[in-house]
């Protein structure tokens, strides 16, 4: 187990299912003490809270309802968990949106620019919104989600990997100024990843299935899960990734070695 969580406060935004609600679980297994978990809908996001409060009567886990679009809502959230932890350690930014693979020609002019908004905002937007309380504290570790699209050209990926580089770009330079106030900002990007609401979604189109299916075959090591990522998650979080940070990690099962 990853040592070192204990004391520490951490808000997952997109933390009701999937990869985020798997990276909640992972923190608590390490024995983190205080978890905020922040999404859309109030229905899950008290599901899930009560789930994980059931689970791990050690911790203490509340939900903040946001929109990771929305900046004032988003701001807002921020700081009510700021203020209820008493300082947020670690972000684990995976509320991304799911646009679904299409060729650039079948993609309308007007429906360019907010795909890319739809898919980079919700993971950008929370990594601003924690710096400030992060670089008042001098510390923090901030994780956020992308995909390997931000590396490798597929098609049908054109416009989602322009959304994907833009993710792992700002992570980049955020390390760079945050890094003076003890701030860590590490870029996860998978592949495929099973067990998640956006890999079923995905098997329903024809276009989608034939192309994951092709890439499915290329991961010899396994086709990436949740708890994959969550366990890279909880490291980039510890002390032991202390000296890592402007990284963009692949977790692909061999589809790629980028």
């Amino acid at each position: 187990m990853v040592e070192g969580l204990e004391n520490a406060a951490a808000l997952v935004v997109g933390g009701t299912a999937g990869i985020g609600f798997a990276s909640a679980e992972a923190l608590l297994d390490a024995r983190l003490s205080r978890l905020a978990i922040a999404s859309r809908s109030i229905e899950r996001g008290t599901e899930a809270r009560d789930r994980l409060a059931a689970r791990y009567p050690h911790a203490s886990i509340a939900f903040f309802r946001c929109d990771a679009t929305k900046p004032r809502e988003l701001q807002s959230a921020v700081d009510e968990t700021a203020a209820w932890t008493g300082g947020i350690d670690i972000l684990v930014s995976s509320a991304g949106g799911d646009p679904r693979p299409r060729l650039l020609h079948q993609i309308p002019l007007d429906d360019v620019f907010p795909t890319i908004e739809a898919a980079a905002a919700g993971i950008i937007l929370p990594a601003r919104a924690v710096l400030t309380h992060m670089r008042e504290r001098g510390r923090g570790s901030v994780i956020c989600f992308a995909s390997d699209a931000a590396k490798v050209a597929t098609p049908g990926e054109s416009v989602i990997g322009a959304a994907m580089a833009a993710i792992t770009m700002f992570c980049r330079g955020m390390a760079i100024e945050a890094k003076r106030s003890g701030v860590r900002v590490n870029c996860i990007t998978p592949s495929i990843v099973r067990d998640t609401l956006l890999y079923h979604r995905l098997q329903e189109d024809e276009f989608c299935r034939k192309l994951f299916g092709k890439a499915e075959t290329l991961a010899n090591l396994g086709v990436a899960t949740p708890s994959d990522l969550a366990a890279l998650v909880v490291f980039l979080a510890s002390p032991a990734a202390a000296r890592i940070t402007g990284q963009t990690i692949s977790v692909t099962g061999g589809i790629s070695a980028v």
